[in-house]
């Protein structure tokens, strides 16, 4: 039998047979729309991570933590003492330290007339810009001077310009955070998600003397960043930074920190295995939803080989191969399951942008994605059609006819 004529016959038989067709076609969709999905989102997500440590890290900054264990979410609601004495302290001894900045935070409710949020409130210090990266895209930060006479001035950031004040400008306005009003003197660079999904616009920095003082009323700190001097000894200079605070916290020989230092060995360390995941293990459960697909077809091309061996017996008897049944089984499972793959990377291709501008991923489209898609899609109505196909091509004739 031509192809000209086989693809027709294959067609029809696929239209006879619509509700085994459709169970074919949605087990190749799960899995290559899963597996579009992932690897698409995984690619803007690596971006993201990638950006994000580098700008909250870097290469040449420790993070010193209250408590005695820090993630990249932050210390421990149960931490310890951390003072902003302490931390001076280190610098003061340590020469390879260039600069450094205290961070405290609070979850806050913040008002202006009837407009309220719930916003994440940040205490820095006047060298949180050259620090931490990120400074203003209108307005002003706060200085030295306002840190020390602990101002109630607030640098926000764009959510929460745009809840809290809709078109207007809010430079020079008045917000409450709790009870305690504040000027607004700045407006955040946009930051956009983290790696936790926490959207870093909807933030507002206070002077954290002012934090503190007069919203918190505590003389302790969340973490600092230090930032070293090009070319210092990263392991010798945490090795100081551990003995000055187990010293300055009177911690006995085996007694454990109560703090932590997160530095730059580490942060590549989670980055890695963070990496792993999203390169690796989910797109293999993908695979695995692929794969269990292709059986599923698999069987049901099989049945259909039971249910439809009248045909198969009427088509022998009439002059057709045992080659051109076994190809037409063949082809018949490859198209519906290349059908319902490539319906799969359309939809696994829509989700990703759909959560790609949700989570502000950049560079979620991948060309890697559509091909592998396309291929698995190929290669498991193939392979899913070999064994029907060979079953369909050594049924007797007469046994078929009977």
């Amino acid at each position: 039998m031509t192809a000209a004529r086989l693809i027709p016959h294959c067609l029809r038989a696929l239209r006879r047979y619509p509700l085994r067709t459709g169970f074919i076609m949605l087990t190749s969709f799960v899995g290559v729309a899963a597996l579009t999905f992932v690897l698409s989102v995984g690619q803007g997500a690596r971006k993201k991570m990638l950006t994000t440590v580098r700008q909250i890290f870097g290469d040449n900054a420790i993070i010193v933590g209250a408590g005695g264990h820090l993630a990249m979410s932050g210390p421990r609601p149960d931490a310890a003492r951390l003072t902003i004495d302490d931390i001076d302290a280190v610098v003061q001894a340590l020469p390879q330290i260039d600069t450094w900045d205290p961070q405290q935070t609070l979850s806050a409710s913040v008002r202006r007339g009837n407009a309220g949020a719930t916003v994440r409130v940040l205490g820095q210090s006047e060298r949180s810009v050259r620090v931490w990266g990120r400074g203003v895209a209108r307005g002003a930060f706060f200085d030295a001077l306002a840190v020390r006479r602990l101002d109630r001035v607030a640098v926000i950031g764009e959510t929460v310009a745009r809840d809290l004040f809709g078109q207007q400008d809010p430079l020079g306005a008045e917000l409450q955070i709790e009870s305690v009003p504040f000027t607004v003197i700045g407006v955040l660079e946009r930051f956009g998600t983290d790696l936790h999904g926490m959207d870093r616009d909807n933030e507002i920095v206070l002077p954290i003397t002012t934090l503190m003082r007069r919203t918190l009323n505590v003389d302790s700190i969340a973490l600092a960043k230090l930032h070293l001097r090009d070319g210092s000894p990263l392991a010798e200079v945490t090795r100081e930074i551990r003995q000055q605070l187990r010293t300055r916290h009177a911690l006995a020989t085996g007694q454990p920190d109560d703090f932590n230092l997160l530095t730059p060995v580490e942060v590549q360390q989670m980055m890695r295995k963070a990496q792993r995941i999203i390169s690796l293990y989910v797109p293999l459960a993908a695979l695995v939803v692929l794969l269990v697909g292709g059986m599923v077809a698999a069987t049901l091309m099989l049945g259909a080989v039971n249910a439809r061996t009248a045909e198969i017996g009427v088509r022998c008897a009439v002059g057709a191969q045992p080659g051109d049944i076994a190809r037409q089984f063949l082809v018949e499972t490859t198209a519906t399951v290349v059908g319902g793959g490539l319906v799969g990377i359309v939809v696994g291709l829509v989700a990703s942008q759909l959560v790609a501008a949700r989570l502000e991923l950049t560079g979620t489209f991948s060309w890697v994605a559509i091909l592998l898609g396309f291929a698995l899609s190929v290669a498991t109505g193939l392979l899913a059609g070999v064994l029907p196909a060979r079953r369909a091509a050594k049924l007797p004739p007469v046994e078929a006819l009977r």
